[in-house]
């Protein structure tokens, strides 16, 4: 379909899925902050546009709703899963993606109905390294490191999953409120240790397999739930010793179910994927994008 699209959400983190090669234009960062525009546009918290792949089955590029590129998602992969299996670009259930965060597997579940409802992915392994990140600390992990922000004296820890991410825990029992969130998210995203902005994640465990989270990303801010920012969380929990593995992931939008294995921490993510709508953009907006 001639600019056409597909859009579904993962928890309520939703994502417009489309092919470049349907569209009379080309995706450049002011037509994505148009398109994903809640108020002038079809409204999402990012992009995900189908591309070649010589290492997979498929490629996709990850734009956030500001325009730049991010190099996974975890509820995008899933979500970008279903709208490969929804418009017949394959009728596998197991198939790879490629993404600028690396490879990952991707396994479907059909409920009864048919629908592509949930999905398992491998989203790789988990590192604390600087490099990953990127951080300019010189440190030989980001484990527990200190950080100020918003008038307070921090520590974090951060994590890689392919995108970058910083967790900050609180013990049981200490909640962190939305109000802290809204504070903090802004001033770690663009915090000068992280040159090329960082995901944040205000943590709690709540069980001896379980956390609970709010999430600010990258590009995108205040999110009701995120798969990378699940699996990062997990992974410096376990990490920290705070909660064993599986890892039930608790957001905002729902639960994730996170597998971090052995001590290179490699991640399994699980959880529901829901399509919304397909459709295309009229020509009316089109010719305003163009």
């Amino acid at each position: 379909m001639k600019n056409g699209f597909f859009k579904g959400h993962g928890l309520g983190n939703d994502y417009i899925a489309l092919d470049p090669a349907d569209l009379e234009f080309k995706l450049t960062p002011k037509r994505i902050r148009a398109i994903c525009d809640r108020h002038w546009g079809a409204g999402s918290d990012g992009i995900l546009a189908l591309s070649a792949s010589d290492k997979a089955d498929f490629g996709v590029r990850i734009y956030n709703p500001d325009g730049s590129e991010a190099e996974k998602s975890g509820n995008g992969l899933r979500i970008f899963a279903r709208y490969l299996y929804s418009t017949r670009r394959t009728r596998r259930t197991k198939f790879t993606v490629e993404t600028q965060g690396g490879l990952v597997a991707i396994d479907l579940h059909i409920d009864a109905h048919g629908d592509a409802s949930a999905a398992t992915v491998e989203m790789g392994r988990a590192t604390f390294e600087p490099k990953a990140l990127p951080c300019s600390l010189q440190v030989a992990e980001l484990i527990q490191q200190p950080i100020c922000a918003a008038g307070q004296s921090l520590t974090f820890t951060g994590v890689s999953v392919g995108n970058p991410h910083c967790v900050l825990f609180r013990e049981k029992g200490q909640p962190w409120t939305r109000d802290e969130l809204l504070a903090l998210g802004p001033e770690l995203e663009h915090h000068e240790l992280f040159p090329r902005r960082t995901n944040v994640q205000l943590a709690v465990p709540v069980g001896r397999r379980s956390l609970y989270i709010l999430i600010w990303e990258r590009g995108a801010g205040e999110t009701q739930a995120s798969g990378s920012s699940s699996c990062a969380a997990a992974a410096a929990a376990v990490r920290l010793g705070l909660v064993q593995s599986p890892v039930t992931v608790k957001a905002p939008g729902g639960s994730l179910h996170i597998d971090v294995r052995g001590h290179d921490f490699d991640l399994t993510m699980q959880g529901p994927v829901a399509e919304v709508f397909s459709g295309r953009l009229t020509p009316a907006f089109v010719r305003e994008l163009k």
